[in-house]
């Protein structure tokens, strides 16, 4: 079916957003047609201001609006323990059930060979820089808790991540863990809810 091109180019754009299909991209589309032009304009802005208005944690790579995010700014949180999670919307996930009180590490990704997605695509050695400068200021002991998804990916880049630290820091007071399996194998923290996350963190156990 011919439709108006403007029509047409944001029923596309819309396509290429994860989970949304021809017709939910339509019936959006048309929805947006409907609505009054401030009302288009101002989602238009916040749109942009996604790419314009962010930037990424120089310490944890969360997305943030200034240079440190406001979990990294917070005084409150315990600097010896950092959950190490794939995406920023994994620290939203773990946020939700307020049980932990660390900071986070988002890698950007997994392992990955097929894909060509290697230790150099993630920030595998800024988390070993950021171990490194917590046994320097002389923490007591440190608690890495490796929190990828329970994917195939996910967990081989925790047996990396593993033995990585374990051979990087030999004798050091550092404690790895791993979420527990309150999480479906091949399932995404994104789409847990709180109390399966809570108890999987609860339950976390020593890797």
């Amino acid at each position: 079916m011919k439709v108006a091109r403007p029509i047409a180019r944001v029923i596309e754009a819309l396509q290429s957003l994860p989970g949304i299909g021809p017709r939910s991209a339509e019936r959006l589309a048309y929805h947006l047609w409907r609505l009054p032009e401030d009302q288009v304009q101002q989602i238009a802005d916040d749109i942009k201001g996604l790419k314009t208005m962010t930037v990424s944690c120089r310490e944890c790579y969360n997305i943030s609006e200034s240079e440190l995010c406001w979990i990294c700014e917070d005084t409150g949180r315990n600097p010896s323990l950092v959950m190490v999670v794939e995406e920023p919307l994994d620290v939203s996930a773990m946020e939700r059930t307020g049980k932990f009180d660390g900071l986070y590490h988002v890698l950007g990704g997994v392992l990955d060979p097929i894909r060509g997605i290697g230790p150099d695509e993630l920030r595998t050695y800024e988390l070993m820089d950021r171990i490194q400068l917590r046994l320097e200021k002389g923490s007591e002991s440190i608690e890495i808790v490796l929190a990828t998804n329970p994917s195939t990916e996910g967990e081989t880049t925790a047996i990396y991540l593993r033995k990585m630290i374990v051979e990087r820091f030999p004798g050091q007071p550092i404690k790895v863990t791993r979420i527990a399996r309150g999480l479906p194998v091949g399932s995404d923290l994104e789409y847990a809810d709180p109390m399966t996350l809570s108890r999987s963190l609860e339950g976390r156990i020593e890797y």
